[in-house]
C-alpha cells in the first residue's frame, strides 16, 4: 500500500513538473518595453499604445511567469496567440491612478505616460492590460497583438548606453534582481557626488531585514543620467530646472510629493542596462519623496531623512507596501471601509484572513492597543487602528515601522515576511 501511495505521488509530482513553464519555450532573453498613455477623468478612463521597444537583454523573473507577484491597481497578462495560454502576468500601480482621487479628476481630463517590461515573445502574442478602480473592478482594458518580428519596434539599448558603476554585483542578471539607481538634478559637475549619494542609497537599504539577509539575490547599479541643471524644480517657490526625468515637488498640490510624469524618459536612460526596478536620487536637501508600485521610487538625496526615506519610498515601489500613517478620521480615498486592500500590510478586517491573521497572538484583543516600550513596538504583531491615510477602519500590524514613520529601525514583521515572500518569488 505504501509503495502505491509513494507511485501515485511521484506519478503527481513528474505531472506538475511536466506542466511547469519553461521561460526558454516561450522567451528569449530580450526586453519587449511597451510603452502606454493612461488618460481620462474620473468618470471614464483610457488605455492606449504609445510605443514598443527592444531591450538587449531580458532581467526580470524566469519562474511563475504566469502568476502575479501582487494584485496591484492594474494588471498586464500576455498569452501566446497561437495557443491562447497564458505565459506572462505582471501587476502595477500608477501615478495616474492615484490622480484619480483628486479633485482636479472631476473637471479636467488628463495623460500620463506608464512604460512597463515583459520577456521578448518568440511568438506572436496578445496583450491585455486593465486599469483597477478602488473597489477593485476593471474600469479600462485594452488589448493588441505583439508580432515580435514587427520592423517597427524600437530597437533601443546597443548604442550610447548611460555611464553606469555596479555597485553590488551578487551574480548574473538572470539570476539576481536588478535594481537601477538613477541620477537626477545632478549636473555633469555633480556626478561623482551622485555615485556617493547612491552607495549611500544602497547601504540604507540593506542595513533592513530582509534585504540584509537576502543581499545576495540583488545587483544595484548607479546610472549617471546627467542633467543639465543642478538641483530639482519646485513649483512653489517658482523654481523650475533642466533636469534628466523633470521631477519636482508639489505632485497634486503636496509640498513634499516628488514625482515625474516623463516615465518613458527614465527608462530611455536605462536602455542597454539589466535592470527591473528603479531608484531615482533628487539632487537636493527639500524634505519629500514617492515611490509607485512596480514603476519608480524617486526621492531626495540631501535632507538628513534621506536614508529611512529612501528604504520607505522603496517598500512601496518594490514590495507594494502601504503607508501605514494616518491623519484624517474621514475614509481614506484610496481604501473603502468594504473592500479588502491589496497591499499586504495594512487591512480593512474584510479579509483579514488573507493577511497577519496567522502571526497574531491568540485573544489578541481588535483593534490592539497601542504599544509604548521600545523592544515592543517594533515586533509586536496586532491589530492597530490608523493606516492607510485613515485614522478609523483600516489597520497596520505593529504599533511603528518603517512604513510608518522615519524613526523606525526596522520594517514590521509582517512587512517583513511580504517583502521575503517577494524576493522569493522574483528569484526561485
Amino acid at each position: 500500500m505504501k509503495k502505491l501511495i509513494w507511485i501515485i505521488v511521484l506519478f503527481c509530482e513528474m505531472g506538475l513538473h511536466g506542466h511547469a513553464q519553461n521561460f526558454d519555450d516561450f522567451f528569449t532573453d530580450k526586453t519587449l518595453r511597451i510603452d502606454y498613455i493612461f488618460c481620462g477623468d474620473f468618470q471614464k478612463q483610457e488605455i492606449f499604445l504609445d510605443e514598443l521597444c527592444a531591450l538587449p537583454s531580458w532581467a526580470g523573473r524566469r519562474h511563475h511567469l504566469n502568476e502575479l507577484p501582487l494584485e496591484g491597481n492594474g494588471q498586464i497578462t500576455v498569452k501566446d496567440k497561437a495557443a491562447g495560454t497564458v505565459i506572462y502576468r505582471t501587476s502595477f500601480s500608477s501615478l495616474f491612478q492615484e490622480w484619480l482621487n483628486e479633485k482636479e479628476a472631476k473637471s479636467v481630463k488628463r495623460a500620463f505616460e506608464n512604460t512597463f517590461l515583459i520577456p521578448y515573445p518568440k511568438q506572436p502574442v496578445s496583450i491585455t492590460t486593465e486599469l483597477k478602480n478602488k473597489y477593485h473592478q476593471t474600469c479600462a482594458t485594452m488589448t493588441h497583438d505583439v508580432d515580435p518580428k514587427d520592423i517597427l519596434i524600437h530597437q533601443r539599448g546597443t548604442e550610447g548606453i548611460t555611464p553606469h558603476r555596479y555597485l553590488l554585483k551578487s551574480g548574473d542578471y538572470k539570476d539576481c534582481i536588478d535594481v537601477a539607481i538613477m541620477a537626477e538634478g545632478y549636473a555633469d559637475e555633480n556626478m561623482e557626488l551622485f555615485y556617493q549619494d547612491a552607495q549611500t542609497a544602497c547601504d540604507a537599504l540593506f542595513e533592513h531585514e530582509p534585504f540584509k539577509k537576502l543581499k545576495n539575490r540583488f545587483n544595484i547599479v548607479a546610472v549617471g543620467s546627467k542633467s543639465q541643471d543642478s538641483g530639482v524644480s519646485i513649483p512653489r517657490e517658482n523654481m523650475w530646472k533642466n533636469t534628466a526625468v523633470n521631477s519636482h515637488f508639489d505632485t497634486f498640490y503636496s509640498d513634499r510629493y516628488l514625482t515625474t510624469r516623463s516615465v518613458k524618459t527614465i527608462h530611455n536612460w536605462l536602455a542597454g542596462i539589466p535592470y527591473e526596478h528603479i531608484i531615482i536620487l533628487a539632487n537636493t536637501d527639500t524634505y519629500g519623496g514617492g515611490g509607485i508600485y512596480n514603476s519608480y521610487t524617486l526621492t531626495t538625496a540631501h535632507h538628513a531623512m534621506f536614508r529611512p526615506v529612501v528604504v520607505h519610498e522603496f517598500g512601496h515601489s518594490f514590495g507594494g507596501l502601504a503607508d501605514e500613517y494616518a491623519y484624517d478620521s474621514a475614509p481614506s480615498p484610496y481604501y473603502p471601509y468594504t473592500i479588502e486592500p491589496w497591499e499586504p500590510n495594512i487591512t480593512t478586517l474584510v479579509n483579514f484572513e488573507s493577511k497577519w491573521k496567522d502571526m497574531v497572538p491568540d485573544n489578541t484583543p481588535v483593534p490592539t492597543p497601542a504599544e509604548t516600550e521600545a523592544d515592543l513596538i517594533y515586533t509586536k504583531v496586532g491589530v492597530y487602528e490608523g493606516a492607510g491615510y485613515s485614522l478609523k477602519g483600516i489597520y497596520r500590524p505593529t504599533t511603528e515601522c518603517r512604513m510608518k514613520i522615519n524613526e523606525a529601525p526596522a520594517f514590521c514583521p509582517v512587512c517583513q515576511r511580504a517583502l521575503e515572500k517577494l524576493i522569493n518569488f522574483y528569484t526561485k
